[in-house]
């Protein structure tokens, strides 16, 4: 052992950056390689098997140090915020079902915004009268007011694993929708309030945060639409795969990572712009390259999704092993388990204080629906919301860390409390997601949503716009009735005049399904 030992220490001194990304690249491979291997296994997903290697390692590389390091690489919130968050939430939009998604906007920004704010609001209050309570002592009004927003983030992989668009439309497009604008009002909530006067709240604190929320959620989306536009425009006029498709690709790929740079250069939300961007590229884009291109930038995106998501969860597993914060907290272990469990109880009813009000709120809103949010779905939507993941660790190092290297007492006890609550969530919740939704939704109910017809308007070939050429009764009655239908169901209202109008303007200058180009 001692031998080994020795030569691992050697061969780090002559290749202090090489040997560390070798080796965490050979243990994705080998999180590949189970994976694939385990995925018919009714309890354990690719997230869990990535999370559970992740200890093995730390705890094999725990002994050869002598106890002195857990992990291969040192985490760091930067490396996660603009390497491997990006590609994840860009491949998100790129393969969204965009349909599904905007005739459910409304009941996925009710989740995935309103939610936020109800779930860090209980989540706040419970800690601070807790917390005391339980002998932990020493956080300030913002530290609280962080933790509200760093256990409001969810991680919705371990469910949308386990469901299936084609199934269950309806359910995937609420959980996978609440799952990304989640994490962008997280961090945008977190942001705000590094930037906020503490000792001075009040009800014009809180509209001033919601008023910069409202603006960079509208900011952040109008550059990431922008950018989808630009980069569609360009692929359509320029027309790069007459002579090489590796150009439209790369261009893809460059366009979508500057557009999230962007709005962190400007302070904007990331997450939001390059997953719109990903949403308008799929739309207009991908319908400008060859058909070699098209097949090769989906499966590039979801490689580079696929990695990025396994990267994250190994590092999560090698993380919990880090002796440094665990001999740093002062907390008895019988206290952090306390802290750890009172944390659950707050995120369990957090998720439950605004999944089900906000369903039926949904439900009441679109009653002119045939499909609407059954018990069922609230269930498995209240569970899905119940995993923390890479992002709550990430905002946790951000907060409670003096440039990622000293540590504090009370700090390092709130970072290992929150790997402890993703830990758990993650393995615990999500061993219990596949059988759970055997449970909620069997196979005989899995294509209810799909069969089910929505009510839409009936078509109309003319815009809801006055026509010079028809009298004044018929340009009034059909604005009546465009008025009519506005007020019935007006998410799928807007959404089949929009059509009208990409199909008329849009796709024309940008592109799109029926757009061809001359042959090579």
């Amino acid at each position: 052992m001692e031998s080994i030992v020795e030569f691992m220490r050697n061969l780090a001194q002559q290749h202090a950056q090489v040997v560390p990304l070798t080796l965490f690249v050979a243990v994705l491979c080998l999180c590949l390689i189970i994976g694939h291997l385990l995925e018919e296994n009714r309890w354990v997903n690719e997230s869990i098997t990535a999370i559970i290697i992740g200890c093995i390692s730390g705890t094999f590389i725990l002994v050869l140090s002598n106890g002195k390091n857990s992990h291969i690489l040192r985490f760091n919130e930067e490396i996660f915020f603009i390497y491997l968050l990006p590609p994840i939430i860009f491949n998100a939009g790129f393969q969204v079902k965009k349909k599904q998604f905007f005739q459910n906007f409304i009941t996925i920004m009710l989740f995935g915004v309103v939610g936020v704010f109800i779930s860090a609001f209980i989540i706040v209050a419970g800690c601070r009268w807790l917390f005391p309570r339980l002998g932990f002592y020493g956080l300030k009004a913002r530290d609280y007011l962080a933790v509200g927003a760093i256990f409001s983030s969810t991680d919705t992989v371990c469910t949308l694993q386990v469901l299936h668009q084609d199934e269950t439309p309806l359910l995937y497009s609420l959980v996978f929708g609440e799952g990304v604008v989640n994490d962008a009002t997280s961090v945008v909530l977190f942001n705000a309030i590094q930037k906020m006067d503490v000792t001075r709240l009040n009800s014009m604190t809180t509209l001033h945060v919601i008023g910069d929320f409202v603006y960079l959620f509208l900011t952040s989306t109008a550059l990431g639409v922008t950018t989808g536009l630009v980069t569609a425009y360009i692929l359509k006029t320029l027309y790069f795969g007459r002579h090489s498709s590796i150009r439209e690709i790369s261009l893809m790929v460059l366009m979508a990572y500057l557009s999230y740079m962007l709005a962190e250069l400007l302070d904007l939300s990331g997450i939001l712009t390059v997953f719109f961007c990903g949403i308008l590229m799929s739309h207009y884009a991908w319908h400008n390259v060859t058909e070699s291109s098209r097949i090769t930038t989906r499966h590039v995106f979801a490689m580079m999704s696929y990695v990025a998501e396994t990267f994250i969860f190994l590092y999560v597993g090698m993380d919990a092993l880090d002796i440094e914060k665990w001999k740093t907290s002062k907390l008895s272990f019988g206290n952090s388990m306390s802290i750890c469990s009172m944390l659950m109880l707050l995120i369990l009813l957090g998720r439950a204080a605004f999944v089900f009000p906000l369903s039926a709120l949904s439900n009441c809103m679109n009653r002119g629906r045939v499909s609407l949010i059954t018990f069922r779905h609230q269930i498995i939507i209240w569970w899905a919301g119940l995993m923390r993941g890479a992002v709550s660790i990430a905002l946790a190092y951000k907060q409670f860390t003096n440039a990622g290297v000293t540590w504090e007492p009370i700090f390092a006890t709130m970072v290992t409390n929150t790997i402890i609550v993703v830990l758990f969530s993650t393995m615990v919740f999500g061993f219990l997601t596949k059988p759970l939704i055997v449970y909620m939704l069997p196979q005989n109910a899995n294509n209810q949503d799909n069969h089910q017809e929505e009510k839409m308007p009936k078509e109309d070939a003319r815009l809801p716009l006055l026509s010079f050429e028809e009298s004044a009764t018929t340009n009034l009655q059909r604005a009546s009735e465009s008025f009519s239908m506005l007020m019935e169901s007006p998410v799928y209202t807007i959404h089949y005049y929009w059509r009208k109008f990409d199909n008329a303007y849009m796709r024309p200058v940008f592109g799109g399904p029926g757009s061809s180009h001359p042959e090579c």
